[in-house]
């Protein structure tokens, strides 16, 4: 499927994965929205062909209204590209006690519901474009971790929210496979993204050090060349995708 002259919303579209998804969209041709919250968007660079669109992925009218304004754009939606999530670290028994449940519940809601909410509404009007060949409608791509299959120390929230979006792939493409709807999920490893920008030169050396190959952090323009190859892949369906340097991460 080409993304020439189609709309694609980008969620997390602000920075990081996002961004970069978005700009490769618009590099193709794409009208893109990218969603994202309004202190991100403040921040994010202008980028000719993207429109930012102030959403809380967990808020279902909010979601429901950016993706009619992204449908209703006049080029056909065609592809949906999940990349908002958070990652605090806790845990599950601490110096301070339990984890937080309230920390847990969040990060589930962020990176899981948001992901199916926005996939839910997105799918709806996906499925009433017109078809095209082999009568495929649109591409859904969503967002994992290597934390979903090799969760380490800490991360119990994060990784069970990733290993839930792990788990809705497969479903979600039988579910939406008779309107001609695709989905697939990306697992990124150690990415150049804002949740290790503030780590120490050091610390990110080290962690660098532990990819068997390439020997560094993933690029955001990496993750957005294979989410567009995801897209026009058309027999790509159902499949979670690693990129992630051969890395499997150790406990801690």
């Amino acid at each position: 499927m080409q993304v020439a002259n189609t709309a694609a919303i980008v969620t997390g579209g602000a920075s990081g994965l996002g961004a970069a998804t978005a700009a490769a969209l618009v590099a193709n041709g794409a009208h893109v929205f990218a969603f994202d919250l309004p202190a991100a968007i403040e921040a994010a660079p202008v980028v000719e062909g993207v429109v930012y669109v102030a959403v809380d992925v967990i808020d279902p009218r909010e979601v429901q209204d950016a993706v009619d304004t992204a449908a209703g754009s006049g080029v056909p939606l065609r592809a949906v590209v999940n990349c908002a999530g958070i990652g605090p670290s806790m845990r599950i028994l601490g110096k301070k006690g339990p984890h937080d449940l309230a920390v847990y519940a969040k990060v589930i809601q962020v990176n899981l519901v948001g992901t199916f909410n926005v996939l839910a509404l997105a799918a709806e009007k996906l499925a009433a474009t017109e078809p095209l060949k082999d009568g495929q409608r649109g591409v859904v791509v969503n967002t994992a971790s290597i934390a979903a299959h090799d969760g380490q120390v800490g991360q119990a929230a994060y990784s069970s929210s990733k290993g839930g979006v792990v788990g809705l792939t497969l479903p979600a493409a039988r579910d939406l496979a008779q309107y001609g709807i695709r989905v697939n999920t990306i697992s990124p490893g150690l990415m150049e993204t804002p949740m290790l920008a503030t780590v120490s030169d050091e610390l990110r050396a080290r962690l660098a050090a532990g990819v068997p190959f390439p020997k560094r952090l993933g690029r955001p323009d990496e993750y957005a060349k294979l989410a567009l190859a995801i897209i026009e892949q058309d027999y790509l369906n159902g499949e979670t995708i690693r990129m992630d340097g051969a890395l499997r991460m150790a406990a801690r």
